[in-house]
């Protein structure tokens, strides 16, 4: 057994206190990577330090997650670096940057804040982590796929729905209009929609009546995954704020349509198939509720 092997299955037996000092201690460590990063780079374009920073901060947390054997580590990463990202941006504060502060903030608190009632400790591995070990192909090492598919793949989506809000802090000369209140009303639905689908979520999955039933009521009701729909709509959200601040910036529409595509055909078939994997009647679910779009119900074909 490797060494970090070993310490990881020493920690796994830690409390959840100490499993969340060791990420606290990770990201902070990050963070100063980052800053050395922003440091040394100062004469660059403030998009690529950025850019260069997210990686070097994604590689700390990387070795983080290898170090303890638990690849779960980098999780907060995704909704804890745009908020830290956003805050350096910030640099002259109007209506529309100070929405989009907020908005961002709120985003990044709720969805960390989700991740930590929901994180039992360095224990836990995120389910779809111990399959991507499990049925890797042979031959193929762990930590590679630790590193491209589970680390710097997220990374770098998240960095390309950034270069939305990049013009939206920014770009400071056109007034606050009708688009911007569009996107306000765009962003504010997302993390809504995302707060109460999770809510939902939990309250169905802590009543232990629902055990190895399907959820089916709410938010769920109408769409297969609402929360997934709900940070995809976050995204569409800072792009009208970037089309609202500078239009020839459009071209960051490439953010949120790769967030359509990462939930299209990536998280929703995992899920599905998991989904389908443990509960047969999954599959009936499916015919009859949409996987993200809430649109009218579908009767079960009779025969």
């Amino acid at each position: 057994m490797t060494a970090d092997y070993q310490v990881g299955r020493n920690l796994a037996e830690a409390s959840r206190p100490v499993g969340f000092a060791v990420v606290a201690l990770a990201y902070l460590i990050a963070g100063l990577a980052a800053w050395a990063v922003v440091a040394l780079l100062s004469d660059t374009h403030p998009l690529l330090v950025t850019f260069y920073a997210d990686l070097a901060a994604t590689l700390v947390v990387f070795g983080a997650s290898v170090m303890v054997a638990n690849a779960s580590l980098y999780d907060p990463y995704w909704s804890v670096a745009p908020a830290a990202i956003v805050v350096v941006w910030l640099d002259v504060l109007t209506a529309r940057t100070a929405l989009v502060l907020l908005l961002v903030l709120a985003w990044s608190l709720r969805l960390t804040l989700n991740w930590a009632v929901s994180w039992r400790g360095l224990s836990h591995e995120d389910w779809r982590y111990v399959q991507l070990r499990e049925q890797r192909p042979g031959g193929l090492p762990w930590w590679l796929v630790n590193l491209i598919g589970i680390q710097l793949m997220p990374t770098l989506v998240v960095f390309t729905g950034l270069l939305a809000v990049w013009p939206a802090l920014t770009v400071t000369s056109r007034p606050f209009g009708l688009l911007d209140v569009l996107a306000v009303a765009v962003t504010v639905g997302a993390i809504a929609l995302e707060t109460l689908a999770d809510r939902q979520l939990h309250r169905f999955a802590a009543d232990p009546a629902n055990r190895g039933r399907i959820i089916d009521r709410g938010l769920w009701r109408r769409s297969r995954h609402p929360n997934y729909l709900g940070e995809i709509l976050f995204w569409w959200g800072m792009w009208l704020f970037a089309l609202a601040a500078a239009p020839s910036w459009w071209w960051t529409i490439a953010g949120p349509i790769t967030m359509v595509l990462l939930f299209t055909f990536v998280s929703v078939p995992m899920m599905d198939r998991r989904s389908l994997e443990r509960r047969p009647s999954y599959a009936d679910h499916m015919t009859r509720v949409p996987a993200l779009l809430p649109l009218p119900r579908r009767r079960a074909a009779s025969g």
